[in-house]
């Protein structure tokens, strides 16, 4: 018999990356000076069976006191028969500049992960590895991150399970030896901006950095363009061989919708339909007026 390892990272991935801040570093928890609410659904590898799903929601505010803002971030993301969910909440610090603010953040939680075993369909079902019991199912989390931003750049790096918990433990009823599931540390880094092209096209470049033991180092790069400050319009390029295109659209001060499909340029070309990816953003100011005059472009 012949077996392997694959190594790969844990944390799901977005192209919506650039709205979706607040899942990837919590320094960034009421940096947009109104309450911001985000939600993104992930359909990763259409036609895959068993392949990735992903569900996201945060929302953030500052407090009265402008130095401090609070967050809180939910996820749930299945693969095959294993199902990974979390709940955070974030606290923020501001440290105040005359062109721009430095966040220094931190998120606590939980993570969740179970094994659905009925979704296997093994050639023997009267195997005894099939009956393990999953055990440490629920432990606490923690991530740290720290973030510059202006009206017109910001940059940002963070690290996520800071605890590296075991989770998901199983135990063999025939060998009685126990694998188990490692939160190992993930490490972002991230940045961009905007320029004004004229009036009505603002062009805005991003990076987003990542890294986790035993995976290499993946960078996804955007380019994107909003057009009357109404239609986003871009492109990534995922260092995997993957392409995704990109429609944001504000369909008024406070609501904003958007879809990207992504296309992989691998060994799975052949193998999947994409995957889609739908966004909804919702901002309301609780001070009845807008702390920020120009729009609000990170």
């Amino acid at each position: 018999m012949i077996s392997s390892i694959g190594f790969a990272q844990q944390d799901p991935l977005f192209t919506h990356y650039m709205f979706n801040k607040l899942a990837l570093n919590p320094a960034y928890a009421g940096s947009r000076g109104v309450l911001s609410m985000d939600m993104i659904d992930r359909y990763q590898w259409v036609g895959i069976d068993g392949a990735p799903r992903t569900f996201s929601f945060g929302i953030h505010a500052p407090l009265r006191n402008e130095h401090i803002g609070l967050g809180l971030y939910a996820y749930r993301d299945a693969l095959g028969p294993t199902v990974d969910q979390g709940v955070l909440a974030s606290y923020a610090y501001r440290i105040l500049f005359p062109n721009g603010s430095l966040a220094f953040g931190i998120q606590l939680g939980i993570n969740y992960k179970d094994i659905d075993w009925a979704k296997l369909d093994p050639s023997d079902n009267n195997d005894l590895l099939l009956t393990d019991q999953v055990r440490n199912k629920i432990v606490p989390d923690a991530d740290f991150g720290i973030y510059y931003y202006s009206d017109y750049f910001y940059a940002g790096v963070s690290s996520k399970h800071l605890l590296e918990n075991e989770l998901a433990v199983t135990t063999s009823a025939v060998t009685g030896t126990s694998s188990f599931t490692k939160l190992l540390r993930h490490f972002y880094g991230t940045f961009g901006g905007v320029i004004f092209l004229s009036d009505q096209v603002a062009f805005k470049p991003s990076c987003l950095i990542k890294y986790v033991q035993n995976a290499p180092v993946q960078a996804d790069l955007n380019a994107s363009f909003l057009i009357g400050n109404t239609i986003w319009l871009g492109a990534s390029y995922r260092t995997e061989k993957a392409i995704g295109l990109m429609l944001d659209v504000n369909l008024s001060p406070n609501l904003h919708i958007g879809y990207s499909y992504d296309i992989w340029f691998n060994e799975l070309l052949n193998q999947n339909k994409g995957s889609h990816e739908f966004r909804i953003g919702y901002e309301f100011d609780l001070n009845k007026k807008s702390r920020i005059i120009t729009p609000r472009y990170f």
